[in-house]
């Protein structure tokens, strides 16, 4: 994976009103790493939107694999500007077509009850964990056995440390988010293979995507991803997880449709 960081990933040029146009690495799969795309999307996104308004919520559709030789270019659409909301819809293309469609809403930050009902679960810490990571930009942490029949759990932060911007830590958290459903999905395949064997008996994909910001978090601390798969229908797995930092704050929900397919015999 080519050396980037991940400021410089969310460096988006401007090419026009409402425009940006974003690069990423190549990864050790091929194409682009549906994350990536959905944090530069949330960044083009505020970029058009007023600094006292937070990412609360997006919802995404990934159509078509990306290219990491080529740039992406993110059409923002101001879908409505209120007092307390305002929404944005954005598409990301390459030469091929739309690649993603994204919406995403912000919110004006309300004094309001405040109260939590999802507990994180007791787990061993990430300093007594075996790093398991697959790229540069993020530290992944699996706990070592499921937590249960289709859910697992990981910590998981950025590598790097970033400045004190809100919205850059809400696109983080959307980068680090795509990585653990499909976990959960696979875990509760009844063809599943033990994590860590090396053999690789599905094909998956993202299909679509949806964050909840609760609470703001540092996304270059550590966060546990806690994912349960909600079922297995039609070659799609629903999985849903909330995210938890170390003080045990529920700091965002995700929830994602993964297509898995078996790996056709060669």
């Amino acid at each position: 994976m080519a050396a980037i960081t991940f400021a410089e990933m969310m460096a988006l040029e401007p090419h026009g009103p409402d425009t940006f146009v974003a690069t990423g690495p190549q990864y050790p799969w091929g194409g682009l790493y549906g994350g990536q795309i959905v944090a530069q999307a949330l960044r083009a996104a505020a970029c058009t939107v007023d600094a006292d308004f937070a990412a609360h919520s997006l919802h995404a559709y990934f159509i078509r694999a990306g290219d990491a030789s080529e740039p992406i270019r993110l059409e923002v659409d101001r879908i409505r500007n209120g007092r307390s909301f305002v929404t944005r819809r954005v598409v990301a293309r390459q030469s091929v077509g739309a690649i993603l469609n994204m919406a995403a809403s912000f919110q004006i930050p309300e004094e309001a009850a405040d109260v939590q009902t999802e507990s994180m679960p007791a787990v061993e810490q990430p300093d007594a964990l075996e790093d398991e990571s697959w790229g540069p930009l993020l530290q992944r942490r699996f706990l070592p056995d499921d937590i249960g029949a289709g859910r697992v759990g990981a910590w998981m932060r950025l590598a790097e440390g970033l400045a004190d911007d809100p919205v850059l830590h809400a696109c983080a958290l959307a980068y680090v988010s795509d990585d653990m459903p499909t976990d959960a999905v696979v875990a509760r395949h009844p063809d599943r293979r033990p994590r860590g064997s090396g053999e690789r008996t599905f094909w998956n994909a993202s299909l679509d995507h949806a964050i909840w910001f609760h609470h703001p978090l540092r996304s270059d601390d550590w966060q546990l991803h806690d994912f349960c798969c909600r079922g297995l229908m039609n070659a799609r797995g629903l999985s849903i997880g909330s995210v938890f930092d170390r003080e045990g704050r529920h700091v965002a929900t995700v929830s994602q449709e993964v297509l898995i397919r078996p790996v056709r015999a060669s």
